[in-house]
């Protein structure tokens, strides 16, 4: 008998190794999808859960991932009303009611695409020039891996280090940022970093390609009587808030789609480029502005472009007891990944 053993282990230990290989990694079945996807409402009440992006999985890197929801959650660059710091917990808290597929486009991001919650990016409130070193080194991390970030803000300083580690990996980017103010400011009270100078910054270190960025909805009073002539002056097309008024914008960016070609885009959202009835959550809200039907034909505009990351900034959840400008911004940031490259629809 036991000579007959000593004969068959071999070929029993072989046997067990081939189970184990076939076995699932650990967490997951035969039956799991190959991609992360949300949880249902119809399954898991939204009430239910960690706080996550849409209630997808965290995790604390963007290894492995092909796009990542991650937080900054900074405001010590504003100028008038602060409390965008809590922007990316009250966004986070809102996306629970975002389903997995895009009604209107038949996106299927999750049919595609690995998508995570990696979390926030460890900011210092007391020291901007930090908070925005700590940034970019966060995101040199992000784009190492391959991973495309979509940014929960935090106010608009947040941008210029997002761009300083992309560029890095990208060269050169275009734009499409909306907004109602231009943000080219050279000097704001004596700094040169904060919520009104992200993209004159961005044009002093040569990280835009100034051909490719498109302003849109820009408006309010200025201190000069053309608070846009900078930006023309390196290249910017500029679209007024007044241009906007009562039209679709699906023509404007068939136009923005030429502009951009095939080189890597930047997308960047200011909450407060929509009008503040719908979007009063913010700290510099400027009245006349963009309509969500209107911010919807703009971001779904930008499918097929080389989209290389996005950003939602600006939300100050204090301001906007309802919860729909928060609510307002995850839906705008799923559209987002809905234009990414590779996803899929039906």
């Amino acid at each position: 008998m036991e000579w007959l053993l000593c004969r068959r282990l071999p070929s029993l230990l072989r046997r067990q190794q081939q189970r184990l290989a076939l076995q699932p990694p650990a967490g997951r079945s035969y039956s799991s999808p190959p991609f992360n996807v949300p949880k249902s409402g119809a399954d898991v009440a939204r009430s239910v859960g960690v706080c996550s992006m849409m209630r997808l999985p965290v995790q604390d890197s963007s290894q492995g991932l092909d796009a990542a929801f991650v937080g900054v959650p900074l405001d010590t660059g504003t100028s008038n009303r602060p409390g965008a710091r809590f922007g990316p917990r009250h966004i986070r808290a809102e996306s629970c009611l975002v389903r997995a597929y895009n009604g209107a486009t038949k996106a299927a991001p999750f049919e595609s695409l690995m998508v995570a919650d990696i979390g926030d990016v460890n900011v210092s409130l007391y020291d901007l020039k930090q908070s925005c070193k700590m940034i970019r080194e966060a995101f040199q991390k992000i784009t190492s891996t391959g991973c495309i970030p979509l940014t929960l803000g935090g106010d608009h300083t947040i941008t210029y280090p997002i761009l300083q580690a992309l560029t890095e990996k990208h060269g050169p980017v275009g734009l499409v940022h909306i907004d109602a103010h231009a943000d080219t400011s050279d000097i704001v009270l004596g700094s040169k970093i904060c919520h009104g100078t992200p993209f004159r910054r961005c044009v002093d270190e040569g990280l835009l390609d100034c051909k490719r960025v498109v302003q849109i909805g820009l408006r309010g009073s200025t201190y000069e009587p053309d608070g846009y002539i900078w930006g023309r002056e390196q290249g910017f097309r500029t679209v007024t808030g007044r241009e906007c008024w009562l039209r679709s914008l699906a023509p404007l960016m068939v136009e923005v789609r030429q502009q951009m070609g095939d080189g890597p885009v930047y997308i960047s959202f200011d909450i407060d480029g929509l009008d503040p009835a719908f979007a009063p959550g913010t700290g510099t809200p400027e009245i006349a502005g963009l309509h969500p039907s209107q911010a919807l034909e703009i971001i779904q505009g930008c499918r097929g472009m080389r989209i290389i990351g996005c950003d939602l900034v600006e939300v100050a959840p204090l301001y906007d007891t309802s919860g729909n400008t928060a609510l307002t911004a995850a839906n705008l940031l799923f559209e987002m990944l809905c234009v990414l490259p590779n996803v899929k629809y039906y």
